[in-house]
């Protein structure tokens, strides 16, 4: 009898060894990328000893990350474009950032055929490495550079139909060809925070920008009256203790939602967020994937709103003029209006095309992919329609009258102890009536979205159209 419980016990226990053993197998096949780019993994130096370093590729081939040796056969990371690309693309020295961590897996393997790497072997030379060719197009973000210049800030631009990042500027930013060199003086200024890619990682009030989501939210509870919204702005709204008050006063006079859309009317969108029901309200915001994972490759921050039971009217007011605890990412902002200009859907960003050997043969390609529906159709035409007439006849009429129609909506969102204090938004896409370029804007304490942040938008949309 105790022999069979023995057996039993043994039989346990080989087949829960079985099954840790399948797991792993498993695990590590469905996550190898996963586990290489671990920094424990000592196979990264096996492959780095092996292997040089690959390139990083704009679209059109033109060098971003590059792998010189000299000829005492030292290796030395070379970024062409020097700070223009220095978030996007990253560096390697002091730690990964940038696309050098995100397509490390790649970079660091060798798809060459086997006899050359056994010659190669045989020699004491180095396999070349895979390179990895981008979505990001070197004009765009020269443009996207000049236009940013010495504000502080963001600016994005990606296709809405496709989900690829055209362009990613960010500032303050670095040489990453000095990154070893300057690495102490970039760590002891904390404040400019020059590490931080603000695309993705900066969080920011949104301010009127947010009155995309506040628009879809009064949509959603008011499906069969939404229409015949009507208000009338004295250029202030007081509930208790707490204000808003519409930029600089402005009084708007009669407006029904459009208009209030469209002028950024402060005080009416204060007075519909004191009566959203807060659980439809949260319930729009988690469709819009605040307080949770993006579809998102690299590192990136979540975009923060709760709404609470015990909220005060006051604290509504802010939330649906996008500030008080609000809180959003700038390429989160950019995926709420591609899924706008994209009829609802929101396809995933990405930045990684394909993966090619030295000797041009593809290792692997990366395609769109869709992440599903933000917003109805309906839902998404309607705000489309309110973003025109923002440039049209609102905030953000100094992108209208080009050879290319636009659409977006302008933002000031004041942060700080100052009053006044606010930094300029603008998120919007073109040509209107078939959207394929994304812009979404921020500078740091510029003040109005229209004065600042739309003329810097422009110049990005009129590289892309080449408006002169």
């Amino acid at each position: 009898m105790r022999s069979k419980e023995i057996m039993h016990v043994t039989v346990f226990f080989v087949a829960l060894f079985l099954c840790m053993m399948g797991y792993f197998t498993v695990y590590s096949l469905t996550h190898e990328e996963e586990l290489m780019n671990n920094s424990y993994n000592n196979r990264q130096q096996i492959l780095s000893e092996q292997n040089q370093r690959g390139s990083i590729l704009a679209r059109d081939g033109e060098v971003l990350a590059e792998t010189v040796v000299d000829d005492s056969g030292n290796e030395k990371r070379v970024y062409p474009y020097e700070n223009l690309f220095a978030h996007v693309v990253g560096y390697v020295d002091k730690g990964r950032a940038g696309l050098e961590a995100q397509a490390n897996y790649y970079l660091i393997q060798s798809s060459i055929p086997t006899v050359s790497k056994l010659k190669r072997g045989g020699s004491g030379e180095k396999n070349p490495g895979d390179c990895v060719y981008t979505t990001l197009d070197v004009e765009l973000q020269e443009a996207a550079g000049k236009a940013l210049g010495v504000y502080r800030g963001t600016i994005i631009a990606l296709d809405p139909k496709t989900g690829e990042i055209l362009a990613m500027v960010s500032r303050p930013d670095f040489d990453p060809n000095r990154i070893s060199q300057d690495w102490e003086a970039i760590l002891e200024d904390e404040e400019s925070g020059t590490l931080l890619n603000r695309a993705t990682q900066g969080l920011y009030p949104p301010g009127s920008t947010f009155k995309i989501i506040t628009a879809l939210e009064y949509i959603r509870e008011h499906p069969d009256s939404w229409q015949k919204y009507r208000y009338t702005c004295s250029g202030s709204l007081r509930e208790g203790e707490d204000a808003i008050n519409c930029y600089h006063g402005t009084r708007h006079g009669a407006v029904d939602l459009k208009k209030s859309f469209a002028k950024s009317c402060n005080t009416s969108f204060a007075s519909m967020g004191m009566e959203f029901d807060k659980v439809m309200f949260s319930d729009t915001l988690h469709s819009l994937l605040f307080n949770q994972e993006l579809p998102l490759e690299g590192v990136y921050n979540q975009s923060r709103l709760e709404i609470l039971e015990d909220d005060s009217r006051g604290e509504m007011m802010q939330n649906a003029i996008g500030q008080g605890r609000t809180q959003i990412t700038p390429i989160h902002l950019a995926m709420i209006t591609s899924s706008v200009a994209n009829g609802g859907i929101l396809m995933k960003p990405y930045m990684v095309r394909r993966v090619e050997s030295a000797d041009g043969v593809v290792v692997k390609t990366f395609s769109s992919e869709e992440y599903g529906e933000l917003m109805s159709s309906e839902e998404a035409a309607i705000l489309a329609d309110y973003m025109k007439e923002v440039v049209e006849n609102g905030t953000g009429t100094k992108l209208s009258g080009l050879s290319y129609t636009a659409a977006g909506k302008t933002g000031s969102a004041e942060f700080g102890t100052l009053k006044g204090e606010s930094h300029a938004w603008f998120t919007g896409f073109a040509p209107a009536e078939d959207p394929g370029l994304v812009v979404t804007v921020i500078i740091e304490g510029a003040g109005s979205g229209g004065d600042y942040a739309v003329p810097v938008a422009r110049r990005v949309f009129d590289a892309y159209f080449n408006e002169d």
